[in-house]
């Protein structure tokens, strides 16, 4: 059979009743008709099948310059003059299935056979190929008088046709104007290239691959690397260069190679992948885990995945969700519902106005990546499923302080955790697991190592400290009058509010001093929000903190930035809206000031 006409051509519109049913009929004259053309026609048979599936649409304006088309298409038009091509089209191919010895009949009229032995020959006297000839082909002495007077126009009218050559388009310039978009709006990033070293975190050295200090600082004349002091890493509890981490990814490497030779189906698991899944089952107290080659990944299929597995979900998300999650809901094109962010009242009204009967996901994050908030859990999850909703809590800014492999756990990889059903569902049906290589020995030791760790007195210790450390340096920065935005985690951001501002200060503070505090800048963070955000781990000293405040006001200073600005917006932040009486952030500012001078 030849193919179905195209539903979105305009010349085939099906519609519902009696004029459906004649619609359909004539569909069925249309797919016989287009048959007998693909089987004879010297130049549609050339055509892929697919092809003509996408150009059919303009098939009527080839007809029309064909001498054997047009012939048939007049012929049995009821009026050829104000009948147009499109519908003469449709009623010669209803005509060619009534009739179909009429192409036979045209075609040897104008000395193309319709039933030929010899293809080649039917092809070359095919005015529609004239010119299209291989190169090896003998020239036809036969004459075609119509055909020497129709090439023309019809070289004319093709020259009109929507063809559209890979030449046509410039992507390099494309692509440029993009770039030039994103460095216009200051959101163009420049990495820095930043080598940490074992044993020496958060000290790093800084190489003048990329230029964004070398022809500023006096302090690189002549070198090609220098120290600096990293505060804006992930790296929370320095377990990246802990030495039982480095040793256990060094042996996994010598015992096994560097690979993991495969995807999880396809001989890319071990033993120690069904043992980290286990370890991290038990951290979280769920019945099973399934780990994922990044955080990313595993949200983006993981929300991608369950309303696939759940018809007719629904999905309530934070407003201020990773744009892992926001991905993955997009992608899943369940019907979605933005609830004001770590806002459990809104997530309640737009719940309770829900179909009981119709499945749903509420996701949000336990520790905001941006902002330092944490959400009231409890709350967040007794509001969901109150309403019969599946929680979905990434907590990749969360495992290991109080989930990811890439952060306080100094590795790489995401995972989830959940009951074994669930789990088995997405290993079985998400994409994002199932086609992709599985983490390498090396990840799997080291992970498992840390973990092991963490969750020992020493872990404790390490989070004791790190804690102790966060207090005390947003106590020195609020004492020094910088807009510290509120946050209760482990995340102490800094507001600046301008792109370009940012971008600066935050060279600045490299170039001047050392001090490597990357820029926060749209998209991650909305426009008017642009930030430095500080980590503070249990290596940074104090001595570096008091290094590190003082930069940062002569930074203020030096590039005339405001101090003391409001750092929560118009409806509150956190912190107010939390409290008994809402208090603005200059009154807070006011109050931990004090408690900081304590």
């Amino acid at each position: 059979m030849g193919p179905e006409p195209d539903p979105d051509a305009e010349w085939y519109k099906a519609s519902p009743g009696a004029e459906g049913s004649r619609a359909r009929s004539r569909s069925q004259k249309f797919n016989v008709g287009m048959e007998q053309l693909i089987k004879h026609c010297p130049f549609v048979s050339r055509l892929p099948t697919n092809y003509i599936r996408k150009v059919n649409g303009y098939l009527p304006k080839y007809a029309e310059l064909c001498p054997v088309m047009s012939k048939i298409m007049d012929h049995n038009s009821q009026n050829t003059v104000n009948t147009s091509a499109k519908d003469k089209f449709q009623t010669g191919m209803d005509s060619i299935q009534s009739a179909s010895d009429q192409l036979a009949k045209l075609h040897n009229q104008y000395g193309i056979k319709f039933e030929t032995s010899n293809p080649e020959e039917a092809r070359t006297k095919c005015p529609m190929l004239k010119g299209l000839r291989d190169k090896n082909s003998v020239k036809s002495e036969h004459v075609f008088p119509e055909a020497d007077k129709i090439c023309p126009s019809l070289r004319a009218e093709n020259s009109k046709l929507p063809v559209v050559s890979v030449w046509d388009v410039d992507y390099e310039a494309v692509m440029k104007n993009h770039i030039e978009a994103k460095k216009s709006d200051h959101s163009y990033r420049s990495f820095k290239a930043v080598e940490r070293q074992a044993g020496i975190h958060p000290i790093a050295l800084e190489h003048d691959a990329v230029p964004v200090w070398s022809s500023l600082s006096p302090r690189l004349k002549g070198k090609s690397t220098r120290d600096i002091t990293v505060w804006c890493s992930n790296d929370y509890l320095g377990m990246t260069s802990h030495p039982k981490v480095v040793e256990a990814a060094t042996a996994a490497i010598n015992l096994h190679g560097s690979g993991a030779g495969g995807t999880r189906n396809i001989s890319g698991t071990t033993p120690y992948h069904y043992m980290l899944e286990s370890e991290l089952a038990d951290l979280h107290q769920k019945e099973a885990a399934l780990i994922f080659t990044s955080c990313y990944v595993a949200n983006d299929t993981t929300l991608f995945t369950l309303p696939k597995l759940l018809p007719g979900c629904e999905i309530y998300s934070d407003e201020g969700n990773h744009a892992s999650m926001i991905q993955g809901i997009r992608n899943s094109r369940a019907p979605k519902y933005i609830f004001k962010h770590n806002d459990p009242r809104h997530l309640e009204d737009l719940l309770s106005k829900a179909d009981p009967s119709v499945p749903k996901v509420v996701a949000f994050e336990s520790v905001h990546s941006m902002d330092g908030s944490i959400c009231d859990l409890h709350e967040m999850c007794d509001v969901a499923h109150k309403y019969g909703a599946l929680t979905f809590v990434d907590e990749v800014h969360a495992v290991g302080l109080y989930g990811t492999l890439g952060k306080a756990f100094g590795n790489i990889g995401g995972y989830i955790a959940a009951n074994a059903a669930l789990i088995d569902a997405i290993r079985s049906y998400g994409s994002g697991f199932i086609f992709t290589t599985s983490l390498p020995p090396s990840v799997l030791y080291g992970s498992i190592t840390s973990i092991r760790i963490l969750k020992g007195e020493e872990g404790r210790e390490l989070r004791g400290r790190q804690q102790e450390n966060v207090r005390l340096l947003r106590n020195k920065l609020l004492h020094s009058g910088l807009p510290v935005i509120d946050a209760p985690s482990h995340i102490i951001p800094i507001h600046v509010g301008n792109a370009e501002a940012c971008t600066r200060v935050s060279d600045y503070l490299l170039n001047q001093y050392g001090i490597y505090i990357q820029a926060i800048n749209y998209p991650t963070v909305s426009r008017g929000t642009e930030r430095l955000r500080i980590a503070p781990s249990p290596l940074h000293s104090e001595e570096m903190m008091d290094e590190l405040v003082g930069a940062l006001f002569e930074t203020w200073v030096e590039n005339r930035l405001p101090l003391d600005l409001p750092m929560c917006p118009a409806n509150g932040c956190d912190f107010c809206r939390n409290r008994p009486e809402p208090l603005d952030c200059r009154a807070r500012v006011g109050e931990q000031h004090l408690q900081a001078a304590g």
